[in-house]
């Protein structure tokens, strides 16, 4: 059987592995954690809406069926395409052919002093660092006598207002207009200032104008600051410097202002391509090494009429991408190009606050909420994982009160952030 190494469990590597021809491939799923996870959701961890549990699922639960697809733990340190090998962690494993469907890390923008100074959401290790650090703020500030470094500690700048960014600064809008005057009466909430920034004309820029006009009214009705057309150009000591040279004291700068490939070592420099994104052609071979290494996903750079600078970096195209790649491998040749059917984008800002832009239509509100809701509910694994995210939606929904809210510190040092660490 032809082995078939596929780097990275996410959308595309899941999809890939679950719907290759098991009498044909023997399958290696390469990733540095043991389960597959719920990106758009780690908002929803970081905000303490959902256990890190309730949007994770185990590789070795989910293969258990599938006998020709073998899960292997470990950071890539090393692809040797002309040996054939990847060398990890703790071995070194041949393939006859290479999937890299690795995904993306932060994107810092020539600014890599911010990863040790920002609070990130790319990984599950991240969201949940996210999380004790806003509760950290909001217990220590309860307990500040100074009205002054009270103030300073329930400032949160959250950078980037793509889908992320926006959820995050609505998830804490919220928990300023409903959670402080029930949990927190030691704290007036009109001291806590939440603002969310970004360096385009608009939020959510990807989607219609009325979407992104939608998304920032609700936003401001959970009491948080939009501010467009700014950029942020250092933060040192607690101190935001924006590129118009304003300074500005920010306890809590959480990042999503933009994503990058995650770095492969051992791949040919000629493939290093904007925004660390391989060049892959409409097959998702990779350009130069055709046929025995092949990238999917946010990852992959696939250039075309209609998306000149490459697919978006979501889920749809990574998942459509490894099921045109499984079809084409299954029949043994190279038959069908890529092309990415758009089924629209989304994005909440709290409880019947969300917009949804289908391409001929939009909408927001309730509806739009009700609709997030359901795809996000039905993508995720396993039906434990899905009833468990149910019902802390409704009980949330009812009560604005949840058990998450707990300050846990990590024993030893946050996980490691790139497959080659």
């Amino acid at each position: 059987m032809e082995r078939i190494l596929i780097i990275g469990g996410g959308f595309a590597g899941l999809n890939l592995a679950k719907r290759l021809d098991k009498t044909k491939y023997k399958v290696m799923v390469l990733d540095r954690h043991n389960f597959h996870c719920f990106p758009p959701l780690f908002y929803q961890v970081a905000s303490s809406g959902l256990n890190v549990s309730d949007i994770s699922f185990p590789f070795r639960r989910e293969f258990k069926r599938m006998k020709n697809v073998h899960y292997h733990m470990g950071h890539v340190k090393e692809i040797d395409v002309e040996r054939m090998t990847v060398r990890t962690s703790y071995e070194t494993i041949s393939y006859d052919r290479l999937v890299i469907a690795a995904g993306t890390t932060n994107n810092f923008f020539g600014m890599p002093e911010m990863e040790k100074k920002v609070y990130c959401m790319k990984t599950v290790g991240e969201a949940s660092h996210t999380r004790d650090e806003i509760l950290d703020r909001l217990e220590r500030a309860a307990i500040c006598k100074d009205p002054v470094r009270r103030r300073e500690l329930l400032t949160f700048l959250v950078v980037g207002g793509g889908p992320s960014g926006v959820e995050i600064a609505g998830a804490i809008g919220e928990m300023k207009k409903y959670v402080l005057p029930r949990e927190y009466p030691e704290l007036d909430p009109d001291e806590m200032n939440i603002t969310l920034v970004e360096g385009s004309p608009r939020i959510l820029g990807a989607m219609k104008q009325e979407c992104s006009e939608k998304a920032e009214k609700y936003l401001k009705s959970l009491m948080v600051n939009v501010r467009v057309n700014t950029m942020l150009k250092s933060y040192d000591e607690k101190i935001v410097t924006f590129a118009d040279g304003t300074r500005e004291y920010w306890e809590t700068v959480i990042w999503n202002a933009g994503v990058k490939g995650e770095p492969m070592p051992g791949l040919p420099p000629q493939l290093a391509s904007r925004g660390g994104r391989i060049p892959v052609d409409r097959f998702n071979r990779v350009i130069g090494l055709e046929d025995s290494v092949m990238a999917l996903g946010d990852i992959a750079l696939m250039t075309t009429d209609k998306y000149p600078y490459g697919h978006p970096q979501v889920a749809q195209p990574a998942i459509q991408q490894a099921r045109n790649l499984a079809k084409n491998l299954n029949k043994g040749k190279w038959e069908k190009e890529f092309e990415y059917k758009d089924k629209g984008s989304m994005a909440t800002v709290g409880k019947n606050r969300a917009v949804v832009d289908l391409g001929n239509t939009s909408f927001g509100g309730w509806p739009a909420w009700m609709v997030w809701m359901a795809i996000h509910l039905v993508s995720i694994l396993g039906m434990r994982n899905r009833i468990n995210v149910l019902l802390n939606w409704i009980w949330n929904y009812m009560t604005y009160s949840t058990s998450l809210r707990l300050l846990l510190r990590p024993a030893r040092f946050p996980e490691r952030k790139h497959w080659s660490d």
